[in-house]
């Protein structure tokens, strides 16, 4: 595996790769859309295969990360580009760490807790206000889970200096 940050040489097969994983390169948080063909991020590669992404956005002294994918689940793929994320605000001085998922990602909501996040917020039904803005998000997520809230989770990197 290869980590890389994304750069213009990449954005094409990027924006192809979010697309295809989430429907759009247009993603809802919180009730602002945010235009990911924008976003930095770290890409992971295998053999010339995209095989992982990681998006994210600093803001202040807050980095938000926005998307990660891994295409090949429990073996190390979203780990790395997580620690990536991390070392990133670190040397950008960032004092946290957050993300939003949504209630029917428990792969992701684990995923987060055990690697140090707090859940610290529920948006609750932000997802009906979101698909207002985005009608291409589902009703029913993983699991068969009814999408209707937001979770709020957070790092806090003064722990991590």
């Amino acid at each position: 595996m290869h980590i890389k940050p994304i750069s213009i040489d990449d954005r094409q097969r990027i924006n192809d790769f979010i697309k295809s994983r989430w429907s759009s390169t247009e993603m809802v948080v919180r009730g602002e859309i945010v235009d990911m063909t924008k976003l930095e991020g770290f890409i992971a590669y295998e053999n010339d295969e995209i095989i992982g992404l990681v998006t994210y956005r600093i803001k202040d002294s807050e980095c938000e990360i926005m998307s990660l994918d891994s295409l090949k689940e429990n073996q190390g793929i979203g780990t790395t580009l997580l620690n990536k994320i991390i070392e990133e605000a670190i040397n950008k001085k960032c004092t946290k760490i957050k993300l939003i998922t949504t209630n029917d990602n428990i792969n992701a909501i684990r995923f987060y807790q055990k690697r140090g996040f707090d859940m610290i917020k529920i948006h609750h039904n932000a997802v009906d206000v979101a698909r207002k803005l985005k009608p291409s998000i589902p009703i029913l997520g993983d699991f068969g889970i009814s999408i209707k809230h937001e979770i709020e989770f957070e790092m806090d990197l003064s722990k991590k200096s």
